[in-house]
């Protein structure tokens, strides 16, 4: 059985309890309005087309920027990635958390686009 995955997301992880000033700063610098959900946790920017997406996340670590894989079967991406020598980190929510051999943390999600699978790699 195949599956599929792509970059969903870059993730902006923004070390504060309160996204409003980093929700307009990036609202500037990418020219797009960015809302924050009613929770607080995460802003999402209007007017953005296509995939990636940019999302701003409020974190408690220290501020960087990691990708959201989307995939539609996230125990097979983490297998055939761990293959490739990354690291399963944990679970938070409904993703899964991988560091590649570089460092850099990303997490596994579920499908999140609306065109999902659109121009994902097809993995066997």
């Amino acid at each position: 059985m195949s599956h599929k995955s792509r970059i969903g997301c870059i993730v902006i992880d923004c070390q504060t309890d309160d996204l409003t000033q980093a929700c307009a700063f990036w609202s500037a610098a990418l020219g797009k309005e960015g809302k924050i959900d009613p929770d607080g946790k995460y802003a999402q920017f209007d007017g953005h087309e296509g995939y990636p997406k940019v999302l701003l996340q409020a974190v408690d670590h220290a501020p960087r920027v990691h990708l959201d894989i989307e995939t539609d079967d996230q125990g097979a991406e983490a297998t055939r990635l761990a293959a490739l020598g990354a690291e399963r980190i944990g679970a938070v929510r409904s993703w899964t958390v991988m560091q590649a051999p570089t460092g850099h943390r990303f997490c596994l999600v579920g499908p999140q686009g609306e065109d999902f699978p659109g121009a994902a790699a097809d993995w066997p």
